[in-house]
């Protein structure tokens, strides 16, 4: 009988807004199916921030230190994060060398605030799985380089391993379905980000 596993951790996200109603709504609005931070300055999101921060929703205009600031220490501190501006800044070329993952103009309402959380939860998901994938096979090259055909074909542990990689390669192929051309883009962009170390 195998363990019990630990329940699914809750995603985590961080709302900086120094509008204290408005940020109080995003996270009433968050709140109802992830665990919510909420910070009203960047002095605030530096104390709340740690590597539990799953996706990062950040105002580009704050009293003392910038929403870009803030965008660029998390990106260098914990590039894992998602990064989302959330601001009544229109973009401008200045835009490009950002490392934020999405960016809304305000005013923003519920349903795409919550997609785009769950749409940087989704490519977060899929890359783990992405990655968990990779180490299964290259344990199985390993496997094959090393062990003779019957050898493998009388190991439990071996047949184990098959299956988890069928079993994943199928599970990322039905996400894939779901997935459209924003969806890679943007996990294509976060791996680029780590990377470089942004």
């Amino acid at each position: 009988m195998s363990p019990p596993s630990d329940p699914p951790k809750q995603t985590v996200v961080l709302v900086l807004e120094d509008d204290e109603g408005l940020a109080d709504l995003y996270t009433v609005w968050l709140s109802e199916a992830y665990d919510v931070r909420t910070a009203y300055t960047a002095a605030e999101a530096y104390e709340k921030f740690d590597e539990d921060v799953d996706v990062a929703l950040l105002d580009r205009r704050l009293p003392e230190e910038s929403g870009d600031e803030v965008l660029d220490w998390i990106a260098q501190d914990y590039p894992q994060c998602r990064r989302v501006m959330v601001t009544a800044v229109n973009p401008d070329v200045d835009i490009v060398d950002m490392p934020f993952d999405d960016y809304f103009l305000k005013p923003i309402d519920k349903d795409s605030l919550l997609d785009a959380v769950q749409r940087l939860e989704k490519q977060r998901d899929y890359e783990e799985r992405v990655q968990d994938l990779y180490a299964l096979v290259r344990k199985r090259s390993i496997l094959q380089s090393e062990l003779s055909e019957v050898e493998r074909s009388e190991s439990e542990e071996y047949a184990r391993l098959e299956s988890e990689i069928s079993d994943l390669k199928a599970a990322l192929a039905e996400t894939n379905e779901g997935f459209d051309y924003e969806d890679f883009r943007g996990i294509l962009r976060c791996l680029g980000n780590r990377q470089r170390g942004d």
